[in-house]
C-alpha cells in the first residue's frame, strides 16, 4: 500500500507543481518573462513558444525586450501579445518588441487576485480527485480482498491527511501570490 501512496502523493505534488507554473504566469507589475510561457506564436504553421524563437531579456524591472532570432516572425509575435491577457500592448521598433509593465491599477490587482483563485480552486479540484481515484482504487483492492477492512479505513484516513496537506500547500501559495499583487 505504501506503494500506492507515493503514486497519489506524486500526482498532488504535480499538481502543486502545475499551479507554480501558472501563479507565474501572473504578471505582478514586475517585468518577468515568466509571464509569456503559456503565449504561442504562429511560426511557419506551428504553434511554437516565444522562448523557442526570440531571446527575453529584461532591462530593467518594468520593462522586458523580445529579439527574435527569425525578424520575419516580430509581426506573429506582437499579434500573439496582443491577443493575449496579458494587458500590454508591445511597442514594435522593427528589431525588437519592447513591453512595459505599467503600474498596476486596483481594478487589474481585482482581476489577477480573481485568477489566482481560480488557479487554486483548480488545483485544489485537481487534488480532491486524486483522492476520490486513491480511495475508488483502495475500495476495488476491499472489494478482490487484497486489503482488509482495516486496511481500507486507514488508507482512506491517510489520503484524506495527504489531501489536506496538499490543499494547505495550495492555499498558502495563493496567499503568497495574492499578497505579492498587493504589495507592488
Amino acid at each position: 500500500m505504501s506503494e500506492d501512496y507515493e503514486i497519489y502523493e506524486s500526482k498532488m505534488k504535480k499538481t502543486l507543481s502545475a499551479l507554480g507554473g501558472e501563479f507565474a504566469t501572473v504578471r505582478a507589475g514586475r517585468a518577468n518573462a515568466a509571464v509569456l510561457d503559456q503565449l504561442r506564436v504562429d511560426y511557419y504553421g506551428e504553434a511554437t513558444p516565444i522562448a523557442q524563437i526570440a531571446s527575453i531579456t529584461s532591462p530593467d524591472p518594468r520593462t522586458l525586450v523580445i529579439s527574435p532570432w527569425d525578424a520575419g516572425c516580430l509581426k506573429n509575435i506582437e499579434k500573439a501579445i496582443q491577443a493575449s491577457e496579458l494587458g500590454i500592448n508591445p511597442v514594435n521598433d522593427g528589431k525588437v518588441l519592447r513591453l512595459a509593465f505599467p503600474q498596476l491599477t486596483e481594478d487589474r490587482r481585482r482581476e489577477l487576485s480573481k485568477l489566482v483563485a481560480k488557479y487554486a480552486e483548480e488545483a485544489k479540484v485537481a487534488v480532491r480527485n486524486i483522492r476520490r481515484d486513491a480511495v475508488e482504487n483502495f475500495k476495488a483492492q476491499k472489494k478482490k480482498s487484497e486489503i482488509t477492512e482495516d486496511d481500507l479505513k486507514d488508507a482512506e484516513r491517510d489520503i484524506q491527511k495527504l489531501t489536506d496537506n496538499y490543499i494547505k500547500e495550495i492555499e498558502a501559495a495563493q496567499a503568497k501570490k495574492e499578497k505579492e499583487l498587493l504589495e507592488i
